[in-house]
């Protein structure tokens, strides 16, 4: 008979729990659109760096790549909700240093454009012209 496999990685890290989709479907559902970026139609994508420590809490966090308008820092309020499986490690306190990025998007706009033009005016339709039959009798 085989014998199970030993895992390939001798220290467990944090994972979030539910995988990567539950991640991505936490921070959605957390993410609020900041009114001063709505306004300047700002789009684009917010890189946070942060430590997990032993307990599965994100802390220190810090902004790698910036956008403004408060994009920053809703998403450092959205990470520092983020709570990670503690890992199990014989005993030993493991922390790593991750990054995420937090898209800011907006939702396509429908846009109605109205354009009102002057009626217009009917003209009599040409009468149609008879074909013109010219005949020509010739006599000795």
């Amino acid at each position: 008979m085989s014998e199970p496999r030993k895992p390939k990685k001798f220290i467990n890290l944090p994972q979030y729990p539910g995988g990567k989709k539950a991640f991505v479907d936490f921070i959605v559902a957390n993410l609020r659109y900041p009114e001063a970026a709505q306004q300047a139609r700002i789009e684009g994508a917010v890189i946070v760096e942060y430590e997990i420590d032993s307990d599965g809490q994100a802390h220190p966090l810090r902004i790698l790549k910036s956008i403004g308008y408060g994009c920053d820092e809703e998403a450092m309020r959205v990470v520092s909700l983020l709570r990670f499986s503690k890992p199990k490690n014989r005993g030993l306190r493991v922390s790593t240093t991750t990054k995420t990025a937090i898209h800011f998007r907006l939702a396509p706009q429908t846009v109605i454009e109205y354009s009102i033009k002057p009626p217009e005016k009917s003209q009599p339709a040409p009468q149609e012209k008879k074909p013109e039959v010219f005949g020509y009798t010739i006599e000795f």
